[in-house]
Parts: structure tokens; sequence; C-alpha cells
């Protein structure tokens, strides 16, 4: 294990005192063998409050083609009751022509609905942040089993190396031998 030790080292150009947090926890995952996959959308869910969930589905509704649609046709329906009271039944519109009634309910929403986004966005932020945490951090082990294995397949190599100029040194000594037989037979 201390490979990796020195894997890394040679890597982050670092001691292993001068690793940060992360590539501390990445060293230790690959001493222990153990994987660092794991599901962080569960976990980043499953400590979320009734507040962040109702966030998130105010957000996720607020900024869809359905919320849009029914907001159109909310106000179709809120001017063309209007239009219809004054145009056919003569009588006063409950939110005369400029609308400030329904000006007022627009900005009613505008004023909450803007503040619940962004509290899902800023929750939807840190969710990406402990997604590219996490991405680094296998990323990194990655690099360093792939490290790992190029030193292993080096020191391989190196060895089947020496074999093979062993072997071939055996063979010139066999030819040197064999040629000194043939030399020997010629004179004699």
């Amino acid at each position: 294990m201390e490979k990796y030790k020195d894997i890394i080292s040679a890597l982050l150009k670092k001691t292993e005192h001068d690793l940060n947090d992360t590539e501390k926890h990445v060293l230790q995952h690959l001493r222990n063998k153990e994987a660092i996959s794991r599901n962080v959308h569960k976990e980043f869910t499953a400590d979320l409050t009734f507040g962040q969930r109702l966030a998130d589905r105010v957000a996720s509704f607020g900024g869809s083609w359905p919320f849009i649609g029914l907001f159109a046709i909310f106000m179709l329906l809120w001017i063309g009751s209007n239009v219809v009271m004054l145009l056919f039944f003569k009588s006063k519109p409950f939110d005369p022509f400029p609308y400030i009634l329904l000006n007022l309910f627009l900005s009613m929403l505008a004023a909450i609905q803007a503040p619940v986004i962004m509290m899902s966005q800023n929750r939807q932020a840190a969710h990406d942040r402990i997604d590219a945490q996490h991405d680094y951090e296998v990323n990194l082990k990655a690099e360093i089993e792939i490290m790992a294995l190029h030193q292993k397949l080096d020191e391989l190599r190196e060895s089947k190396w020496g074999e093979l100029i062993g072997i071939q040194q055996q063979q010139i000594a066999m030819l040197i031998a064999i040629n000194k037989i043939l030399e020997q037979s010629e004179k004699g």
C-alpha cells in the first residue's frame, strides 16, 4: 500500500503531509481498497427539510410550460371576465382597465415565487458542488490507479528485459561454444 503514497507523491508533487483533505480521503480509500463510488444525490436529498423540498417543487413547477400555460389562461380569463362585464352586462368590471388588482396579485406572486426559486437554486448549487467534489475524488483515484498500473507494467517489462538479456547471453555463450567445437572439428 505504500506504493500508492509514492505514486500520489509523484503525481501531486507533494509529500503525504502536504496532501489536502480530499487527497488524503482518496489515499485512505486506496489503502483500504474501498470504492469511492456512492450515490451523492441520494445522500444529499435524504437530509432535505420540508421547506427545501417545497422550494424545489415550487421552482420546478414555476419554471415549467404547464405553469406558463395555466398562468396565461388565468390572465386571459381575468381580462376576459372584465371585458365581458363591461361590454355585455354594462356593469362596472371588478378590476377596470389598468387592472390594478391583477397587478397587485402578480406582484405578490413574484414577491413570493422569486425567493422560493432562489432557495431552490442555492440548494442546487450546493448539490452541484458536492457532485463536483465527488467527481474530483473519483477522477483522482482513477488517475492514481492508472499510474499504479503503469508502474506495474514498467516493473514487469524491466524484469522481462532482464530475463531476455540473460537468455540472450546464454545463447551467445552456446553459439561461441558451438563455434569453438566446429573450429576444433575442422582442424582435427
